[in-house]
């Protein structure tokens, strides 16, 4: 029985303490704890974003520029630093790979070596068949240096028999000056194709070394020192190990330089027009709120973008974040409070204590009164009063309990 009786009385305790509570809770509501005063001052309307942190300027680290020269495509990263890592000038930062670049050096090489046989051996026909030229015609002037010599001797002979000499002085004359012109010629069409051939073995080196020096570009290096940021893909994607640089542009990270940031950020169709250059912007970063910065509005985008599974369209906004923090980093996500307008010397109360009934809008007073007034601009938090209250007046923020019994207090 006893242990019954403690048991009665918590429970009756604790109905009185609920009882206590909900009066208290219903008296607070008229008495003050959803009572407000009137603001005055500076009006400020805004628009809220969020949006990432970037570097103003960066230094791109670049893949081989070259690579498609070669009908190489494939510029896949086999391995890399991890994103944000400090590496210093000429320090290692990424592979590629590299399969497809040397099935194309091995073709190169091959085709040099051919080009290097041709060359090698159109040479060594070139000095046979030129020797044999020469000694032809060094043949061809002894063969008229006899004519000459057995015409010179047959003074004595018959006409008949001197007239037979010069016929073949003649003839020999005759065949050692085709021999030279055909000596002329053959040295002319073989400087032709010691040419041909040099050209193509001077081509496929100067591609297989230039192949060379691509491959060599698939081993990538800091070009300074700085904090390795990867790139993003078209899709706004980072790129990373296992990821497709692209062989036009082969950017494979960048290095930013950290002493002046931007804000970029979206906003949507409804609010840009709202947004202009040079409007102030107070901004936050999320890893760390107890930091505020301020920026510039620095330029709109023309041009809307689409969502993503979304007909809605989003508009660039780029923000120049005004103070230097070593704290601040790319990609942090930042809260960038807009100032678009500022009307001054406004009074306003918060949204929630002005309502609406038959399009006349109108507040509860703590003198009792249902007031009707004339509201203004607000923002996402406050609304102007225009007509109808002064500095000071205190409002509700929700209907007092007699609230159907108040007639409202025109202008």
């Amino acid at each position: 029985m006893k242990k019954k009786n403690i048991i009665l009385l918590v429970a009756l305790g604790i109905v009185i303490a609920g009882i206590i509570w909900f009066t208290t809770r219903d008296k607070g509501s008229n008495s003050g704890n959803y009572l407000v005063e009137v603001k005055s001052g500076n009006f400020d309307i805004n628009v809220v974003t969020t949006g990432e942190l970037e570097a103003k300027n960066s230094e791109k680290i670049m893949g081989p520029a070259k690579a498609r020269n070669f009908r190489v495509w494939d510029l896949t990263i086999q391995d890399m630093v991890p994103d944000g890592t400090l590496v210093d000038s000429g320090e290692w930062i990424a592979n590629l790979n590299c399969s497809e670049i040397s099935n194309t050096i091995k073709d190169l090489e091959d085709n040099y070596e051919t080009s290097v046989t041709n060359y090698t051996k159109t040479a060594l026909d070139t000095a046979i068949t030129l020797r044999a030229l020469r000694d032809e015609i060094i043949n061809q002037k002894f063969a008229v240096e006899e004519a000459k010599i057995l015409l010179d001797q047959s003074i004595y002979e018959p006409p008949a028999t001197i007239r037979q000499y010069q016929i073949s002085l003649e003839k020999a004359e005759r065949t050692l000056a085709q021999s030279l012109d055909n000596y002329k010629i053959k040295l002319r069409t073989a400087e032709a194709d010691m040419q041909t051939v040099a050209t193509e073995k001077n081509k496929n080196e100067r591609k297989l070394k230039e192949a060379r020096e691509v491959m060599n570009q698939f081993t990538i290096y800091s070009p300074k020192s700085g904090m390795v940021v990867y790139h993003k893909d078209w899709d706004g994607s980072k790129i990373g190990i296992g990821s497709s640089i692209n062989a036009w542009e082969p950017i494979v990270a960048e290095l930013p330089d950290l002493s002046k940031m931007i804000s970029k950020t979206y906003v949507n169709e409804v609010d840009v027009s709202k947004i202009k250059a040079g409007q102030p912007v107070a901004i936050s970063i999320e890893a760390f709120p107890d930091k505020e910065y301020t920026g510039i509005v620095e330029s709109v985008a023309n041009i809307g973008e689409q969502i993503s599974g979304s007909n809605a369209k989003v508009y660039e906004v780029i923000i120049n974040v005004n103070e230097y923090d070593s704290i601040l980093r790319p990609a942090m996500t930042t809260v960038n409070n807009i100032n678009t307008e500022r009307i001054a010397e406004s009074l306003y109360v918060p949204i929630e204590g002005v309502f609406f009934e038959n399009g006349t809008s109108f507040v509860y007073t703590s003198h009792g009164t249902k007031q009707e007034v004339k509201v203004g601009k607000s923002n996402d938090n406050e609304i102007i009063i225009t007509e109808g209250l002064s500095k000071g007046d205190k409002i509700y923020l929700v209907p007092p309990e007699n609230a159907d019994k108040i007639s409202i207090t025109t202008l």
